[in-house]
């Protein structure tokens, strides 16, 4: 019976770690204009870049207007990974490189 009493408190005090661990916690933006966070990818901002050839400049720019952290360009026969990753851009376009549309992930 003392050891049971010895180790409840133990038992208390490492369950509540553990369960802290696992709690989520979620503040609500104090800004809520439309900037682009840096990191998170807005494909809607670079929506008109659609029909224009894809250039080293032109990629550049999408990803910084877009606010991702990387950007690809995606031709129809490239082979692709299929991971999301929301700090990506990935602009498609056709055999010539014009873009036809552009997404993230």
């Amino acid at each position: 019976m003392q050891r049971i009493k010895r180790a409840l408190p133990i038992a208390i005090t490492s369950a509540t770690f553990v369960l802290t661990g696992c709690q989520t916690t979620s503040t609500a933006p104090s800004n809520s204009s439309p900037t682009v966070s840096v990191g998170r990818c807005n494909a809607d901002a670079v929506a008109s870049l659609t029909g224009q050839t894809v250039t080293p400049e032109i990629l550049e720019r999408a990803r910084e207007q877009s606010g991702a952290i990387t950007a690809r360009v995606l031709r129809p026969d490239d082979i692709v990974t299929l991971e999301y990753n929301s700090q990506r851009l990935n602009i498609y376009t056709d055999k010539d490189m014009t873009i036809e549309r552009i997404g993230c992930g």
